[in-house]
């Protein structure tokens, strides 16, 4: 059985990419995750606020691409990323506010 994983792309009037990830990421729908990446142009942002669950399938993902994204987390992920080393490979970044700043991890 797949997880529910919902990934939605967003580009911003400058043509950046935003991928929009929401659900949990496993094993189950890893594939799925780096499809999504895979498929979006260029340097991209990946949102994982709305991300409840992450397991290391979908941080070998980020891992595997970390050479051109940036990742916003929520605080639930950002312990998990912050020990993995990731934020030593990429720029990572709490979730973002309403004002749509948002704290570097």
């Amino acid at each position: 059985m797949t997880t529910p994983l919902t990934v939605t792309t967003s580009h911003d009037t400058e043509g950046a990419v935003t991928l929009k990830v929401a659900g949990e990421i496993d094993m189950t729908n890893s594939d799925s995750f780096a499809a999504a990446i895979d498929d979006a142009p260029g340097r991209l942002v990946v949102d994982l606020s709305g991300v409840e669950y992450m397991d290391s399938a979908g941080l070998s993902v980020l891992f595997i691409h970390a050479d051109r994204i940036e990742v916003i987390v929520p605080e639930l992920l950002a312990p998990v990323v912050a020990f993995s080393g990731l934020s030593a490979m990429t720029t990572v970044h709490g979730r973002r506010t309403s004002s749509g700043s948002g704290q570097e991890q």
